[in-house]
């Protein structure tokens, strides 16, 4: 009952991060600020999966079988994403101006029930890789909660019903934790193959959002710079696996 409660406190902090969004028309030359903060969490999240996820996995399933799991996964992610934008309007005469906005929503509740299982199933294997999960979620979830607000507020939402939606839609997380815990606290087997699945995610994630974003960059200063924050945000959890190990 303990760990549940602390799935619950983790995935709820988590959730919080749905309000950040309101200051990002506050922050002078936020799109930079945004991609900066992407790079650090992109980082953090490879950081997180090959130095803490990947290691606790590898001592609870053979390395083959990971393999081929992590790799389905990052298809799946590929997948699902598609699928999830399939019915983004192209054209908006075409279509009302709140429906992309709504598929926003069910994707980010998507995304956010995957992060609590995801939470769910490293603190059932310890609270120091629960905390290291949360952390890098968390990271994410800052710059993520910037593009969301704006999406929301440019689908024609007000600023108070952008964030009482989105932060509905981050609760799922919650609800996934409840879930995974219920569902993985009695099946050390299914832990076992949550890890890679964590570690997929992961990876699918941190090089959707960072790669793409480096690559069309032209100013040489600022790839740099963004290519630090990804670093920084990597040695973040390195030095921490470090020092676990």
């Amino acid at each position: 009952m303990e760990i549940l409660l602390y799935i619950i406190g983790a995935t709820f902090l988590v959730s919080l991060g749905s309000f950040v969004g309101v200051f990002a028309l506050r922050i002078e030359k936020n799109e930079r600020i945004k991609n900066f903060l992407m790079a650090l969490s992109s980082g953090a999240l490879l950081g997180a999966a090959f130095f803490h996820l990947l290691p606790e996995g590898l001592e609870k399933i053979e390395m083959h079988i990971a393999s081929y799991i992590i790799v389905g996964t990052i298809l799946a992610y590929l997948i699902i994403e598609k699928v999830l934008h399939w019915h983004h309007c192209h054209s908006g005469a075409e279509c009302p101006i709140h429906s992309f906005g709504y598929m926003n929503l069910i994707g980010d509740g998507v995304h956010n029930f995957i992060d609590g299982l995801i939470i769910a199933s490293s603190f059932l294997v310890s609270p120091e890789l629960g905390i290291t999960s949360t952390f890098a979620i968390a990271l994410h979830e800052i710059p993520q909660e910037f593009g969301d607000f704006g999406v929301l507020l440019h689908a024609g939402f007000s600023r108070k019903k952008a964030l009482f939606f989105n932060f509905l839609s981050a609760l799922t997380a919650l609800a996934g934790g409840v879930v995974g815990w219920s569902l993985f606290s009695h099946s050390e087997f299914l832990i076992s193959w949550l890890l890679p699945i964590a570690v997929g995610g992961f990876i699918y994630i941190a090089m959707s959002d960072m790669f793409p974003e480096l690559r069309k960059e032209k100013n040489m200063k600022i790839f740099f710079l963004s290519l630090l924050f990804f670093i920084i945000g990597v040695c973040i959890f390195f030095l921490g696996g470090e020092h676990g190990h």
